[in-house]
């Protein structure tokens, strides 16, 4: 999955392992869920981590996210994304998107 390059600005704070931070593993890197943004470590900073593309999740999926699902809830925009086996998942139209 492709990502824009964005940075965020003014972060002074470290992510890394045991940093207080929810973080999981998004294709060649680790995203670091803090104060309702996605960030990954990027040459020295910290990119806001974003799709590039809308990509549906396609593989059978009929468990429903929600509140007491039992997934990682983490507040992202206008929606609420999902940790489910190492994707994150939004729901969109009908289906899931991979984020």
């Amino acid at each position: 999955m492709t990502t824009a390059h964005a940075v965020h600005a003014d972060h002074d704070h470290i992510h890394g392992p045991g940093c207080g931070h929810e973080s999981f593993h998004h294709g060649d890197h680790v995203d670091y869920v803090h104060d309702g943004h996605l960030h990954r470590e990027h040459e020295g900073h910290f990119d806001e981590c974003e799709p590039a593309a809308h990509v549906e999740h396609t593989a059978a999926h009929d468990h429903v996210h929600g509140e007491g699902c039992g997934h990682a809830a983490i507040p992202h925009g206008d929606h609420v994304d999902y940790l489910h086996d190492g994707h994150r998942h939004a729901v969109h139209d009908g289906h899931y998107d991979e984020h």
